[in-house]
């Protein structure tokens, strides 16, 4: 499920959508990034913020620290009128630096410097990188720029460089599950602990997604369990992926193909979405050594296919056909 359909779903009661309303607030509150957190404490307390660069997958915290940090800075009153958030996946030209940011940047009050949010930097074309560096130079005395981005090596030398770069992981199962349960204890939701179990599954260590699809699975009965996560989500049951590999390495791929087709026409799967469950699922699986590492290696042949545009279906109804083969 993609993030907008996510959160389709999760407004859908019309009610306030949840990531916003349980957002952290401050530093202490963001769950899974303990390190990280500590050092970006250590900067407020000694105020002394530097230009900070945050990488790492999506839904783990990023957005989030960057906000708190505002909030500490200059307080819940002004924090907003200090701070300018822009998102360059969807402004990703050299006019977006030269403009929106120079003009915010020539303005300082109510501080000793203000907050430039870049979100998704790493869209941002070679070119307006170029120009951001030049920014980043000439504003250094009162703005301070924190960079968000999926990949570090995608953001070119010189602005890594003038940066204190921050990785952020990939959120914890028992953070995730800490988070789930807590949120559906103040929502009055009742959530199984097999319910939980999915959610940490289907999230795979992305906050945001565990929160929508809670938000969403509630929408569908009193009880949020199990069954209710894995449809809300498109997402297959590990023993379903467990089934199809192991029915294909012992050599009966009409049963593996059975549901491979049931995943991509009754769970609504895509293909990319399979492939994803596959890799993170391969080392889980009761396979000898040998057979992980051939099942890896179609993985990523298939993976690499798909990205290039070829039809999912016969890659990954190629990819059983190869195990059922394999010796």
């Amino acid at each position: 499920m993609s993030e907008a359909d996510e959160q389709t779903a999760a407004t859908a009661t019309g009610r306030e959508i949840w990531i916003e309303k349980y957002r952290p607030q401050s530093l202490d509150d963001i769950h899974g990034q303990e390190e990280v957190i500590e050092r970006l404490q250590s900067y407020i307390e000694q105020d002394d913020i530097p230009h900070l660069l945050f990488s790492g997958p999506a839904g783990i915290g990023k957005t989030t620290a960057a906000t708190a940090i505002a909030r500490e800075v200059y307080g819940e009153e002004n924090w907003r009128g200090n701070f300018l958030e822009l998102n360059a996946s969807d402004q990703r030209g050299i006019d977006v630096v030269r403009d929106r940011i120079k003009g915010f940047a020539r303005s300082s009050f109510g501080g000793d410097f203000r907050i430039v949010f870049l979100d998704e930097a790493d869209s941002l074309t070679d070119e307006a990188q170029a120009a951001l560096r030049r920014t980043m130079e000439q504003f250094s005395d009162n703005t301070r720029f924190i960079l968000s981005c999926n990949y570090s090596s995608k953001i070119i030398d010189p602005i890594q460089s003038r940066c204190a770069v921050f990785r952020f992981s990939p959120l914890s199962d028992e953070a995730v599950a800490a988070q789930t349960r807590e949120i559906a204890a103040a929502e009055g939701i009742e959530v199984t602990d097999a319910g939980v179990d999915a959610l940490v599954y289907a999230a795979d260590g992305d906050m945001r997604r565990a929160i929508n699809s809670l938000q969403a699975a509630a929408t569908t009965g009193d009880v949020v369990d199990e069954e209710a996560v894995y449809a809300i989500t498109a997402t297959a049951r590990p023993e379903e992926i467990e089934s199809m590999v192991t029915n294909a390495l012992e050599g009966d791929f009409s049963r593996a193909r059975a549901t491979l087709d049931q995943l991509l026409t009754e769970t609504g799967m895509a293909g990319g979405d399979v492939i994803d469950q596959l890799h993170r699922s391969v080392w889980e699986f009761d396979l000898s050594e040998r057979e992980a590492v051939a099942l890896m290696e179609r993985i990523g042949e298939a993976d690499y296919r798909i990205a290039e545009g070829a039809n999912e279906q016969v890659q990954l109804e190629s990819l059983l056909a190869s195990l059922s083969l394999s010796e």
